[in-house]
């Protein structure tokens, strides 16, 4: 039968016949399409990378150096011995550790709070509030270590109060210049941090799901629960891990509150440095905080990476 004319049909070899094999170069329709072009790597990388190495990781390089070269000269492990065996080594990672893991606890709970009442409790300026917490994240650490000094510190305005109205020689609140007034401005300055990554996670959740399980009978306590907080997992230990790595590495609240009795691994870079000009010391300490941190921005990274942040 044959077909229409007009119509495209398959031609086939007839039964018992020899393919003919194709041309040099393939089909004729193929040979003028030139092959991809390989894309050059970027060369033009180089010089920034060059420059990113110099500024940051040559000091680190000499910061290694210098703290495996002991005073008398020569190469030696010594200094991280003398350094770990000194009880002011101890006592300043002991606290470092404690107030980071402490102001870190606090900024998550303060935060999961203050991000829960802006995201799904309306009330007037709510907008304004999520505004001025992305505004506060600018503010440098000493301002508000300032404004609780204004406020609690020895001649703040709480004990200005308080021995106006008693006749007192001194008002009672002298906590700021204690580890748990570097404690209170920590977890002040730092909630933010926590607030802004769990507010753009508390937007992505579906308020259908609260408005079923509210019409379904549960109550505020097990919505937070059961739908709430499951997703604020991601966004929670993000802003944790990176609160975390800032309170491990924060300098200027212990030195404006005034704390004289609590000294971190920071401080005591500075002590050792400025005051005792222990330079292969300050060094050993500088190491040791180096490695924490980078290790735990290791871990925030990773977290970060499976919240999507």
């Amino acid at each position: 039968m044959s077909s229409p004319p007009g119509t495209l049909t398959e031609s086939r070899p007839a039964r018992g016949a020899v393919p003919t094999p194709l041309p040099p170069g393939g089909p004729p329709a193929l040979r003028n399409i030139s092959p991809r072009p390989r894309q050059k790597t970027g060369w033009w990388a180089l010089p920034p990378v060059v420059a990113l190495a110099f500024v940051f990781l040559y000091p680190l390089v000499l910061l290694v150096q210098q703290s495996l070269t002991p005073l008398e000269g020569g190469t030696s492990v010594r200094p991280y011995a003398d350094v770990f065996a000194d009880p002011a080594f101890r006592e300043a990672l002991g606290t470092t550790v404690w107030l980071a893991l402490a102001a870190t606890v606090g900024c998550l709970v303060l935060g999961f709070v203050l991000a829960l009442v802006i995201a799904f409790v309306p009330f007037p300026g709510a907008k304004a509030v999520a505004r001025f917490v992305d505004v506060f994240l600018s503010f440098p650490s000493f301002l508000i270590t300032l404004a609780l000094l204004f406020v609690y510190g020895t001649v703040g305005m709480a004990n200005g109060m308080w021995t106006d109205v008693t006749g007192a020689a001194s008002g009672p609140f002298q906590f700021l210049t204690t580890p748990w007034g570097v404690l209170l401005a920590e977890i002040t300055y730092f909630t933010p941090f926590v607030m802004r990554p769990l507010l753009a996670a508390f937007s992505q959740i579906d308020t259908a799901q609260i408005e079923a399980a509210s019409s379904l009978g549960a109550k505020a306590p097990r919505i937070v629960r059961q739908i709430i907080l499951p997703e604020a997992l991601p966004a929670l230990a993000a802003g944790g891990s990176l609160v975390l790595i800032m309170c491990l590495n924060e300098f200027g609240i212990v030195l404006f509150t005034g704390a004289k009795g609590v000294t971190t691994l920071p401080t005591l870079v500075y002590s050792k440095a400025i005051l005792e000009s222990d330079w292969t010391g300050a060094c050993v300490v500088a190491v040791v905080n180096v490695v924490i941190s980078v290790s735990l921005y290791g871990l925030y990274r990773v977290v970060s990476r499976r919240a999507g942040a």
